[in-house]
C-alpha cells in the first residue's frame, strides 16, 4: 500500500461514529421491546432490513441487486468485471439477539466501499459487499442458506420439507418474502477471487489481551454428541447406595472426566457439556435415565479425533463401573477450516503497515467464511466483543474498535481490488 492510502486510512476519524450509528439504524428493523433484535430469515423485519440496506447501497453509488434467494449485493464496478472481491456477512439474527453479530460485517463492507470509491475511484476488479440472507439457522433447522447458495452447495431438497417453530414451511416463507430457488443448473459463481469477512469476535480473547484486530487464520472444527445413559429408577430412601444403577451419578462422573481431560490437553481444545436432563427428575427418586450433550472444538482435525476417541473410551469404562447402558449419538462432525494463507498474509501486512494493534488467531465459532473457504480464497477479521457476550441484547463493541475493523477492511480490499 502506498503512503497516500495509509494516510487516508489513518485520517478516517469519523468512522467510529458513522459505523456505530449505522448499526443502531439497522437494529431498528426487528427491534425487540426487551432491547435486542429479532430479524429472522424471510420475516417482515428481515425484508424491511434488506430493502433499507439496498437503498443505502444505492445512495452511496453502488449497484445494488438481490439474487434469487435474497442475498443482497452492492457492487463497486471495476475495470475487469469478470473478477470480484467479495466482503460482507449475514443480516439475520437469533431470536432476541444483538446488534453486531453479522450486521457489523455488512455495515463495515458498505462503509469501506464508500471510502474506497471516494478516495480511489474505479478499482481494477469489482469489489462487492453482500448482506447474506441467512447464517444462524434460528428460524428454520438449516444454517448458512445464504453462503451455501453463493458457492453452489445448497440443495432445494434440503429445505423443501422443513418448517419454522410456528409450522410455517420454508418455501412458503421464502415465496411470501418475494424470493425463490436459484437455478442449480448454472452452478456457483465463477468470478469470485477472494472473500474477506469482518466480524465481532463473540469471545473475550481480544478484549482480555487489549488487542484491536484479530486476523483469523483458522475456523475450528466441531464434534457434537448426545449421550444417553440408562440405569434403574428406584426409591431414594430404600435403595442402598451399593445397589443403585444411578444414571445421574454416572453422568456427573463422566462430565467431570471429560472436562478434566480437556483441561489437561489445553488450548486450543475446548469441550463443553451444555445441556443435561434427568428422568424422572423427582427429588426422591434415583434417576433411571440421563441425557447430556458434549461439544468439542479444535483447530486440528486429528486432535479432535484423538481426543473424542479417548473421551468415548473413558465414558464406556465409567458406564461399566456404574452398571448403566450408554448410547452415543455423534450428530455433528465438522472439520476445521483453514483460511487462505496468501489472503491472511496480505491482511497481516496491512495491519503492520497501518500500525494496527493486532494478533493472528483462530475462530472458535462458525461463520459464513467456513462455507466460502473451500471454494474461494478466504480470510476473516475480528474486533473485540465486550466480555465475549454474543447472541444477546448485551452484545457490544466499542465504536473505536468498530472503526479499526473498518480501516483494516479498507486496507485489505484496496490491496485485493485495486492492485494489478
Amino acid at each position: 500500500m502506498n503512503d497516500t492510502t495509509k494516510d487516508i486510512i489513518q485520517k478516517l476519524n469519523l468512522l467510529a461514529e458513522e459505523t456505530a450509528g449505522k448499526l443502531e439504524w439497522l437494529a431498528e428493523f426487528g427491534k425487540d421491546p426487551e432491547g435486542g433484535v429479532s430479524r429472522l430469515l424471510y420475516t417482515k423485519e428481515w425484508v424491511e432490513g434488506q430493502n433499507a440496506l439496498k437503498e443505502w447501497m444505492e445512495s452511496e453509488g453502488l449497484e445494488a441487486r438481490f439474487d434469487e434467494i435474497g442475498n443482497l449485493y452492492g457492487t463497486l464496478k471495476g475495470k475487469n468485471t469478470n473478477e470480484t472481491i467479495l466482503t460482507g456477512s449475514h443480516v439475520d439474527t437469533v431470536k432476541n439477539g444483538g446488534r453486531f453479530d453479522g450486521a457489523y460485517g455488512v455495515v463495515a463492507g458498505i462503509i469501506a466501499l464508500k471510502y474506497l470509491k471516494k478516495h480511489f475511484g474505479e478499482p481494477v476488479r469489482n469489489i462487492e459487499v453482500v448482506s447474506m440472507a441467512e447464517e444462524e439457522g434460528s428460524r428454520f433447522p438449516y444454517s448458512f442458506w445464504g453462503s451455501k447458495n453463493i458457492v453452489g452447495i445448497a440443495k432445494r431438497e434440503d429445505v423443501e420439507t422443513i418448517n419454522d417453530f410456528e409450522g410455517v414451511p420454508f418455501v412458503e416463507a421464502m415465496e411470501k418474502a418475494g424470493f425463490g430457488f436459484r437455478d442449480e443448473s448454472k452452478g456457483p459463481r465463477k468470478d469470485l477471487k477472494a472473500f474477506v469477512e469482518v466480524h465481532v469476535e463473540q469471545g473475550s480473547v481480544l478484549e482480555t489481551e487489549k488487542i484491536a484486530i484479530g486476523v483469523v487464520n483458522n475456523i475450528v472444527g466441531q464434534r457434537r454428541y448426545t449421550i444417553e445413559l440408562s440405569g434403574e429408577a428406584n426409591h431414594a430412601g430404600t435403595t442402598p447406595m451399593g445397589y443403585r444403577k444411578d444414571a445421574m451419578f454416572a453422568a456427573s462422573h463422566m462430565i467431570h472426566e471429560i472436562i478434566s481431560m480437556a483441561i489437561e490437553v489445553g488450548d486450543p481444545l475446548v469441550t463443553t457439556v451444555g445441556k443435561i436432563e434427568a428422568y424422572p427428575n423427582i427429588v426422591n427418586v434415583v434417576p433411571g435415565k440421563t441425557i447430556f450433550t458434549i461439544d468439542v472444538r479444535h483447530t486440528d482435525k486429528e486432535a479432535i479425533v484423538s481426543f473424542t476417541e479417548k473421551m468415548t473410551a473413558r465414558m464406556q469404562e465409567i458406564s461399566n463401573e456404574h452398571a448403566v447402558e450408554m448410547k452415543v449419538d455423534l450428530w455433528m462432525d465438522e472439520d476445521p477450516v483453514p483460511m487462505d494463507q496468501k489472503v491472511v498474509d496480505l491482511i497481516e501486512e496491512q495491519c503492520k503497515n497501518n500500525g494496527f494493534n493486532y494478533k493472528v488467531m483462530h475462530s472458535g465459532a462458525g461463520h459464513d467464511s467456513q462455507i466460502f473457504a473451500p471454494a474461494v480464497p478466504t480470510a476473516m477479521l475480528f474486533v473485540p466483543s465486550l466480555k465475549g457476550i454474543s447472541h444477546n441484547p448485551a452484545e457490544f463493541t466499542e465504536p473505536e474498535d468498530l472503526a479499526e475493523g473498518v480501516k483494516a477492511l479498507i486496507g485489505a480490499l484496496y490491496e485485493l481490488g485495486y492492485k494489478e
